[in-house]
């Protein structure tokens, strides 16, 4: 039970932190990558196995245990979370090869899975009167920020201090026990049941809300697919292409990518409703346009401002589709058809990443992500044309 405005304000400004510092754990190795590679010397095509790892960890956790903290809370499958994410710390510290950074992956993927739906509920639903028209964003920018922050704290961590392959995850574990100790403390936001039956959640997509579905899960893929691209193999791009090889400098490019998401899901809510999808498309699309140029030029400044124009078409894209899904979803089915868009969104993190880093090996690098980003652009161009032809049905809420 709440007790009261302050404690209620407290506990969700505290929340939306635990949210953040779970998700900067799932993202710190992204500009150790080639370290982990010099070190112990892994092609690009293993470094993508590896990231894809953590999305087969997401998708497993979703369709696992999606439902479950509406059956015995949210306070518990949050600690949960964080017990993963320390364990997979934990690896990181103690990785000397190739099994104990699969399996921290895994681990990390885990922890993002139950973190994605429960905090984003959790954070929600303790949400005082004042803020309450701003708590989904909120929720999404902890998301989001703290998946950008990852690198760039990991960056800098290795690029100007000591142990650089180990500083972050000490520093990401003592984040995880004071956020343990938020958890603890915080109150239980769930109404549940006497008898809790914890049931897989088969992703699914009802017929009449398909229309809808597709153009959305299409750019949804898109958008992720270009999240992957740059927190699995921007590192190589800035090193390999572009000649630079400060780890802090690949972190900011990263961050700046999630802060360009951030931006859009805030911004698209301005645009009208028929709009909103096909901008963040756009954006897609002409990002993905300024990465293809610079790699094809060796330029920072294009990777840097593709990235901020990606990064907002995905994350207007992303928002929107998500409120027309939504909306067109029936209330007892909102959650599978979420879940679903969910899974798709994570299969875009894994399995082109890891087509990408097969391309790298044979054709190389700039190859791969010149024709990498000319998918993208083609699957957005796609989910625009798709809901530009779709008749508007009359019963769409407004978002």
């Amino acid at each position: 039970m709440r007790t009261g405005l302050r404690d209620t304000s407290v506990f969700f400004l505290a929340l939306a932190a635990v949210f953040a510092v779970t998700m900067m754990g799932t993202t710190l190795p992204t500009p150790l990558y080639p370290i982990y590679q010099a070190e112990m010397g892994f092609s690009q095509l293993v470094i993508t196995v590896i990231f894809a790892a953590y999305a087969v960890g997401v998708i497993a956790a979703l369709i696992v245990t999606g439902a479950w903290s509406d059956q015995i809370g949210r306070r518990p499958m949050l600690a949960l979370g964080l017990v993963l994410s320390a364990a997979s710390a934990a690896c990181f510290l103690m990785a000397d090869g190739l099994s104990l950074l699969l399996v921290g992956r895994l681990l990390s993927g885990f922890s993002a899975g139950i973190f994605t739906g429960t905090a984003t509920v959790a954070v929600v639903e303790m949400a005082p009167l004042a803020w309450q028209g701003r708590a989904t964003l909120i929720a999404t920018a902890a998301n989001m920020g703290g998946l950008g922050f990852g690198p760039f704290l990991a960056g800098c961590l290795a690029e100007y201090l000591a142990w650089p392959l180990h500083l972050c995850f000490i520093v990401d574990l003592l984040a995880i026990a004071a956020a343990l100790g938020v958890v603890t403390l915080a109150p239980e936001t769930a109404e549940r049941p006497a008898r809790p039956r914890l049931t897989v959640r088969r992703p699914s997509v009802p017929r009449e809300v398909i229309g809808v579905f597709v153009p959305a899960a299409i750019a949804g893929f898109a958008g992720f697919a270009v999240l992957g691209l740059f927190t699995a193999v921007a590192p190589a791009v800035v090193g390999s292409i572009l000649g630079y090889d400060n780890h802090a400098l690949t972190g900011a490019i990263v961050f700046g990518v999630f802060i360009g998401s951030i931006v859009g899901q805030s911004l698209q809510g301005r645009l009208p409703e028929a709009a909103r999808l096909p901008v963040g498309c756009l954006g897609l699309i002409v990002g993905m346009a300024g990465v293809i140029a610079a790699i094809a030029t060796a330029s920072l400044t294009g990777l840097i401002l593709g990235g901020l124009v990606a990064g907002a078409g995905q994350g207007a894209a992303f928002r929107a589709g998500m409120g027309a899904i939504t909306a067109a979803s029936p209330i007892r089915q909102r959650a599978e058809v979420a879940s679903t868009f969910f899974v798709v969104a994570y299969v875009a993190i894994s399995i082109p990443v890891m087509g990408l880093g097969a391309m790298a090996a044979r054709f190389g690098l700039a190859s791969a992500g010149i024709s990498f980003a000319a998918m993208v652009s083609v699957l957005a161009a796609v989910s625009a044309l798709l809901l530009i032809r779709r008749p508007r049905t009359p019963n769409m809420a407004r978002r």
